[in-house]
């Protein structure tokens, strides 16, 4: 069996942010499985520039995401979900790099209060298909997050996120070996 190597990007920079909690439990969830391998960017830990042009500094602050992004055969992207949408971290990420999306895979996974970051997964969809990126279709998302998680950092009631995150994870491992393959036969020109 082939190990698919997945980037997960924590995409809050925030003081206080849930999403470790949240990434912790994924992370588990994506370890326990023999077909994927992952390395993890988190945004709180980068120091991106705002302004997109490509200074001696800029190359300095992207030298330790962009190897990670390139080197990915599929992405799952954590999300809150803020005024609607997703952070400007996360868009400043996505938005500095290009080819590192390119046919290949993208799940994602969001938190946030009543709408559990769906919103912001909907226009997450918009932003990866832009990039010739494919969204999987089912997601994970927690409602009202910090009140389903325990002390420990565990879902409350595992049940639906457990089985979603196998099901999403069974997708990002289908779409992300079939564009791998088929990037080695014939690189992507969109």
């Amino acid at each position: 069996m082939t190990t698919l190597d997945i980037t997960l990007i924590i995409g809050s920079n925030r003081h206080g942010r849930f999403g470790p909690v949240v990434a912790d439990w994924l992370l588990e969830h994506i370890r326990h499985r023999d077909d994927l391998g992952v390395r993890v960017v988190d945004l709180a830990d980068t120091d991106l520039p705002t302004s997109l042009a490509r200074t001696p500094e800029a190359v300095d602050a992207l030298a330790g995401v962009t190897p990670k992004l390139s080197a990915a055969d599929a992405f799952v992207v954590l999300t809150p979900e803020y005024n609607h949408s997703f952070p400007a971290a996360l868009k400043n990420l996505i938005d500095w790099h290009y080819t590192e999306w390119r046919a290949k895979p993208v799940a994602l996974v969001s938190y946030g209060g009543v709408s559990g970051g769906l919103r912001a997964v909907e226009h997450l969809r918009q932003v990866f298909a832009e990039l010739h990126a494919v969204t999987v279709r089912d997601t994970v998302s927690f409602h009202n997050a910090g009140a389903s998680f325990d002390d420990r950092g565990r879902p409350k009631d595992a049940t639906g996120p457990d089985a979603a995150a196998k099901t999403m994870l069974d997708q990002l491992v289908w779409w992300g070996t079939a564009l791998k393959e088929a990037r080695e036969r014939r690189p992507y020109g969109g």
